[in-house]
């Protein structure tokens, strides 16, 4: 039981360390539920290194332990890189039951992931060549997990979405684009392992070699390669497997990579990758939500705020922010997340404001933890909220109980952490209304819609911020009145997860997830259409044999006009 509570007794080893703890209970409760299905597992596996290596075994009275090899050496790298758990094959009463196995072969050191079928036959020696009928039998499994997506584009004539059959389609409606520059952009939860398996009662509906990370990052990998956007906004990116896979995969198909790790023990982050090809990175500013000093801002959660640079574009200087974040998700916390939500706005006004006072175009991805049209989902696309009388509970409109009916504090976060009700940090705001001063503006007019205003007098309870969003998704499906889904599991299935952007007054539309918009210099060509909750348990919902996480990738197609 060493390993169990070695990242409680020392804390100062490395995250790696403290992972294969966690990676052992995960393996040891398993085996034991699996133990409680069919026999005991039995033989023993050997990896290539005899360095610290757990064995399942059984002795003579049916009762099972953990063995260590007889000669083993002492070396952390080594113990890091090659302690593993191996369970053998077993008979089980399922075929979703059974563990996911890697096994070596015996004459190499490749690892290879085991189907169900193959870990139903103990002897690996000696296997028979899968025949036409399996192999029929494995190409409709994989069919069976595939969702019918397809592309939408926005015309401009009627200001509807029309439906395309391939990306390549959006621009049938624009081809007078002239030197505008157009670029894609996608927001994706990949689902971090470690979450995933401290979290396993989620995933009770999928099969175990499904939630394997080496099965799980192929088919993301696959995915994100597919789909071929400009900007990626991944959260729960988790730290090891960003270092190791991750980053090099996503270099490898011609991204820049930047990474913000949250603050606590969970290893996971946020990751925001652009093409080399179409951008240059002007700025990055990383954004923790943790204060040390503020009772209620204890939360690890943190956002990424980037500043773009088209290339070959034709007016110099032109810039676009890309913001990722992932809130917390405590439905009944709604306090820190509309103050999560205020820190990372105070940070893109610090960093999107150009020389005339206004905002650069913004595009603001992630994993919000809010449902469409609740009182934050509202805030972004209004840029206003009074929340005088609001329960914190209600704030993201995900809790259903009584609980979480403590009415918010008025103000909802204290004057030291020196964010004003504008949602912009306090001494940006003073040198902003100096220069306001000097400049004499008297009135406000329409051409100058998105040029900072800040207002004097405001009730106490009033919060607002300077980017009036747009999502790019209306939320329902427009014939039905059918709720789209972006997430999905043995819980629930809802809409957590948006991009919102700052469009300009040619790309409004008509539907409501397009409202309240300001003249903000991107015109929506198209995105990636979503699914219904029915549509996803059809497919056994998320993950599955394909969609390796339990959150769906959004996309789409922005043009740039100044």
């Amino acid at each position: 039981m060493w390993s169990c509570n070695m990242a409680i007794r020392y804390p100062m080893l490395s995250r790696h360390v403290q992972r294969l703890g966690r990676e052992r209970n995960f393996h040891w409760n398993l085996a034991q539920s699996l133990l409680q299905n069919g026999q005991p597992l039995q033989c023993i596996k050997r990896t290539r290194h005899d360095s610290w290596a757990f064995y399942l075994y059984t002795n003579s009275q049916d009762s099972f332990g953990w063995r260590l090899p007889l000669c083993w050496n002492w070396q952390l790298p080594t113990f890091v890189q090659n302690c593993s758990i191996h369970l053998c094959a077993a008979k089980m009463k399922s075929e979703e039951d059974e563990p996911s196995l890697k096994r070596k072969k015996s004459s190499g050191d490749e690892d290879i992931t085991c189907s169900p079928g193959e870990l139903l036959n103990t002897s690996s020696s000696n296997k028979a060549p899968s025949s036409p009928q399996h192999k029929e039998e494995s190409r409709k499994k994989s069919r069976a997990g595939l969702l019918k997506r397809h592309w939408e584009y926005f015309c401009q004539q009627s200001k509807k979405m029309k439906t395309v059959e391939e990306e390549a389609q959006v621009n049938q409606d624009n081809k007078d684009s002239g030197e505008k520059f157009d670029f894609t952009v996608m927001s994706y939860n990949i689902l971090s392992q470690d979450l995933l398996e401290d979290n396993s009662h989620l995933y009770k509906h999928c099969q175990h070699h499904l939630l394997t990370w080496n099965y799980r990052f192929p088919n993301i990998l696959a995915e994100i390669k597919k789909l071929n956007a400009d900007v990626l906004c991944l959260q729960e990116v988790q730290e090891d497997q960003y270092g190791t896979q991750i980053k090099p995969s996503l270099e490898a198909l011609g991204y820049h990579c930047e990474y913000k790790m949250r603050t606590g023990r969970k290893p996971d982050g946020c990751a925001t990758c652009f093409k080399t090809s179409k951008f240059s990175l002007v700025s990055s500013s990383p954004v923790e939500f943790f204060r040390r000093n503020i009772p209620l801002l204890d939360r690890d959660n943190v956002g990424l705020v980037l500043l773009l640079q088209p290339r070959f574009y034709c007016k110099t200087g032109a810039t676009i922010c890309v913001a990722n974040t992932h809130l917390l998700y405590n439905p009944r916390r709604g306090d820190i997340k509309l103050t999560q939500l205020a820190m990372i706005l105070a940070e893109i006004a610090n960093l999107a404001i150009r020389e005339d006072g206004r905002f650069c175009p913004l595009v603001f991805c992630g994993d919000f933890n809010s449902v469409p049209h609740s009182p934050l989902y509202n805030f972004l696309t209004e840029g206003k909220l009074n929340y005088e009388g609001l329960a914190i509970g209600k704030v993201s409109g995900q809790e259903q109980s009584p609980r979480g009916n403590r009415i918010l504090t008025i103000p909802i976060w204290p004057q030291s952490l020196g964010i004003s009700q504008d949602c912009m940090y306090e001494e940006q705001e003073k040198q902003l209304g100096k220069e306001r001063e000097k400049k004499e503006i008297k009135e406000k007019s329409s051409k100058n819609s998105e040029e900072i205003i800040i207002e004097a007098d405001r009730l106490p309870t009033d919060l607002h911020h300077n980017f009036k969003l747009s999502s790019v998704y209306s939320h329902y499906l427009p014939e039905s009145g059918i709720p789209e889904v972006t997430t999905c599991h043995s819980r629930s299935s809802v809409t957590v997860d948006y991009i919102f952007y700052s469009a300009s007054k040619d790309g409004r539309t008509d539907e409501s997830g397009a409202g309240h918009v300001f003249d903000g210099g991107l015109n929506m060509l198209g995105r990636l259409s979503l699914v219904t909750e029915q549509d996803l348990w059809a497919v056994n919902g998320l993950p599955n044999n394909i969609n390796s996480s339990d959150h769906l990738p959004l996309l789409a197609k922005f043009q740039l006009e100044e």
